[in-house]
């Protein structure tokens, strides 16, 4: 008994004690080196990725389909995609956005007119453009177009399945759960025409996708003696709402902008790229590989693409020429640039070397080499593409072999000059007529456009006071001149009869350096004994050498003005 009481004063006096401490307040000078890790712990472990779905493929596709129709530029907008569920609270407008963003790099197809009339939705910029609207500072331009829809119904827990089990004893007690179940969300959208409020018939999309959760836990409890023991393991997952509304989004922009434009777009919804196990088997041949065989399947896909010269030894995790390849590599295609192999990377780098087997399952099916035929198949694109043809024969063999001495451009980087007027496969221009074009490369590089007119004028277009930097991004057209600009910096009218042309130059930095003294003048000036477009091709060669750069060219005719028929002549008045 005076054991036991002892004990129990023993007890009493540790919980004064702790009692006693607690009243006092603590001193946070003592916690200081524990608090310095609180900005470290504090940020993401995990690198951010770009948002993509199932349908981020379709819409690049839709961008080339969009191009090759030489569509004009179109003013679109876009009402609020509501969500009267309350269920999918997303920016479904914002959305719709991106999408069309995304089908409009490389086609300039679309324009988004951004304006907001909702009070409660009005920030600075809206209110300073209602202040500029109403002194006359400022015009909108009115849209084409505009998309209309909601989030139409979401049927959560539509198929609900859930198994429990448990074993009971004297000592121990077990259980196992395990539950599953599927969410419906539907999205519809509809195509407007702006002028008359109007839905188009026809142009609507009604589609649903299914988002489902489950999970599965055990639970294990037991006695030794006086005490009990408990256990509980358990994983779950959940499908977001924001990834599958932004599938339905891409989806729905993709159907109605296709039907729209009268384009075959069911072309780019059936590529392999939009299975849905694309993604997952990638992720597990991902995380089945290790870290060095990865990055050599990244460095070959690199020195597939041009992003590498061919090696015959592997190529080391930590190499600084690897992590400058694979940050132009991300950058160009749209990723968040960490110059490192992470899971992104390689499906990004991945998406032609697997394809779907005859079973309909994905399997490797290797690439294809760029560095050797391909040379040829570029070289005779431009003779037959980039020279445009004119009305007389000789002008237009002159036109092609001008292009052709501009050689084949190294199979790593392309360049499209494209004329862009209104007119389908326009070669001739009167003198006045202004002419617009687009230059597109295939990777982010530094542009230098010049135009040759028919007295033998030289000057530079790119860079410009306007646009002085002169990188531009890859797959993103730049327009010459940018004809959506209110300040365009120049403008391109047909001069004298006779042929011109424009030609541009793609390197992997700035050029201007390496140029002669000529070159590096201001822009939108004579140049100084350089009378053709060939002699700048020479001259960007020998700074360069042949495979340090891209070139191409596109020519057109000029012909005389025509004269306007004369208007007949009234009838004299004569006297009766």
């Amino acid at each position: 008994m005076q054991q036991r009481t002892s004990l129990f004063g023993l007890l009493l006096v540790a919980v004064l004690t702790v009692l006693a401490g607690c009243a006092t307040p603590m001193d946070p000078r003592k916690d200081r080196e524990f608090q310095s890790r609180a900005s470290i712990t504090d940020r993401p472990a995990v690198r951010p990725t770009r948002s993509i779905s199932s349908f981020s493929d379709s819409l690049m596709c839709m961008d080339h389909m969009l191009r090759d129709a030489q569509l004009p530029t179109t003013l679109i907008t876009s009402k609020q995609i509501p969500d009267y569920s309350t269920r999918v609270a997303v920016a479904a407008k914002d959305m719709v956005i991106t999408a069309l963003s995304q089908m409009s790099r490389l086609s300039n197809a679309f324009r988004f007119v951004d304006y907001e009339v909702d009070i409660a939705r009005q920030d600075t910029v809206q209110n300073l453009t209602t202040i500029l609207l109403n002194n006359n500072q400022m015009q909108l331009q009115r849209p084409a177009l505009y998309l209309s829809g909601s989030i139409s119904f979401v049927d959560q827990n539509v198929i609900n399945n859930r198994f429990d089990t448990g074993l009971s004893g004297p000592r121990i007690d077990m259980g196992y759960s395990q539950s599953r179940n599927a969410t419906i969300i539907g999205l519809e959208m509809h195509l407007g025409d702006f002028r008359t409020r109007t839905l188009i018939p026809g142009l609507d999309s009604a589609n649903e996708v299914i988002v489902g959760t489950g999970g599965q836990g055990v639970d294990l409890a037991g006695r030794i003696g006086t005490y009990g023991v408990q256990f509980n393991v358990g994983r779950d997952y959940t499908q977001g709402s924001g990834s599958a509304v932004r599938t339905l989004v891409d989806l729905a922009t993709i159907e109605l902008i296709g039907k729209w434009a009268r384009i075959p777009y069911w072309q780019c919804l059936t590529l392999e790229q939009n299975h849905p196990d694309f993604q997952r088997q990638l992720r597990d041949w991902f995380d089945e590989g290790s870290p060095a065989v990865r990055t050599q399947l990244i460095a070959r896909s690199l020195t597939s693409q041009g992003y590498l010269a061919p090696r015959a030894q592997p190529m080391p995790e930590n190499s600084m020429l690897l992590r400058k390849a694979l940050a132009r590599f991300q950058a160009d295609n749209g990723m968040v640039v960490t110059g490192v192999v992470d899971f992104p990377t390689y499906e990004r780098a991945l998406r032609n070397f697997v394809g779907l087997s005859a079973n309909g399952t994905l399997a490797r099916i290797g690439w294809a080499s760029t560095h050797a035929e391909p040379v040829i198949e570029v070289a005779a694109a431009a003779a037959t593409t980039t020279a445009e043809t004119t009305e007389t024969p000789d002008s237009a063999e002159a036109s092609k072999d001008a292009a052709l001495k501009y050689g084949a451009p190294p199979p790593e980087r392309t360049i499209n000059l494209q004329i862009e007027n209104v007119l389908l496969e326009r070669s001739a221009f009167e003198v006045g007529e202004q002419i617009f074009l687009s230059a597109t490369v295939s990777r982010a590089s530094y542009l230098q456009c010049y135009l040759a007119d028919a007295t033998g004028t030289v000057i530079r277009l790119i860079p410009n006071q306007a646009n002085p930097k002169g990188w531009v991004s890859a797959n993103q057209a730049l327009r010459i001149p940018d004809w959506m600009s209110p300040n365009p910096g120049f403008i391109m009218d047909a001069a004298n009869p006779g042929t011109e042309g424009v030609a541009c130059f793609a390197t992997d930095e700035d050029s201007t350096p390496r140029l002669p003294e000529e070159l590096r003048g201001p822009p939108l000036k004579p140049l100084k004994n350089y009378r053709a477009l060939e002699r700048l091709n020479e001259a960007f060669a020998a700074a360069w050498g042949t495979q340090g750069y891209t070139g191409n060219a596109v020519y057109w005719n000029v012909v005389p003005r025509r004269v306007a028929p004369a208007a007949p002549a009234a009838p004299a008045a004569r006297n009766q």
